[in-house]
């Protein structure tokens, strides 16, 4: 996904292509003790608390949906069992995202499992009361209208069932000023907020049992649908 008005950097790439921050963020998810260190060194933050996030979804009974957006690379399907009889849907702004999940999917033998849709998460093509589950891992700072992602996303998440998250954030003090300016000269980030303002995006929208955490650079939060 490319930002209106926002230039990517040259060998880097916008969300709308494959960028290079793409591969560089699966691998880091993906390798836990190299990755792990790298990720803790520049986030802050302890890669266990997004391994935490996905392995939600293997907690699921089947015939549960689950709706992941932004997908990425696939990265939260490391949460997904083989047979587990869900119905796990990815969406993805960009084609390339999608292939990259899809090729995850098979790399886990979870394809019988996963459908890639390509939307726009401010009008998601799917009804009211959808999902079990709605996962949003590092993504809510790369939407233009993140607000408007959390009023969507809160639109398809059916009462009672959970939607988690995690998101760049603005108050997380200065070491991390330089990761948050590197990401929007790259075009890779959209107007962030703070960890109350995510609390207040996700309480207006409708979401109960908000929780809201800061964790490094970023902002985990959880809530169950109204």
């Amino acid at each position: 996904m490319r930002l209106p008005g926002l230039r990517s950097l040259p060998g880097v790439g916008g969300w709308d292509t494959d960028p290079a921050w793409a591969t560089v963020y699966d691998w880091l998810v993906e390798h836990d003790r190299v990755g792990g260190a790298l990720w803790r060194l520049g986030s802050g933050s302890p890669l266990a608390r997004l391994h935490a996030a996905a392995d939600e979804v293997g907690a699921l009974p089947a015939g549960s949906r689950v709706l992941d957006v932004p997908c990425g690379g696939g990265v939260a399907l490391r949460g997904l069992r083989p047979r587990q009889g869900l119905d796990y849907v990815a969406v993805d702004l960009a084609p390339a995202m999608l292939a990259r999940t899809r090729a995850a999917a098979r790399r886990r033998g979870v394809s019988d499992q996963v459908t890639t849709r390509e939307a726009d998460v401010v009008a998601l093509p799917f009804d009211d009361d959808a999902f079990d589950l709605v996962l949003s891992l590092t993504g809510l700072h790369c939407f233009p209208d993140p607000q408007g992602a959390v009023r969507e996303v809160a639109r398809v998440l059916r009462p009672g069932g959970r939607l988690v998250g995690s998101a760049l954030v603005t108050d997380t003090g200065v070491r991390f000023e330089p990761l948050r300016r590197a990401g929007a000269a790259a075009g890779l980030l959209g107007p962030l907020g703070s960890s109350d303002d995510v609390r207040r995006w996700l309480t207006t929208a409708g979401v109960r049992e908000v929780a809201v955490e800061r964790s490094g650079a970023f902002a985990f939060f959880s809530g169950t649908g109204g």
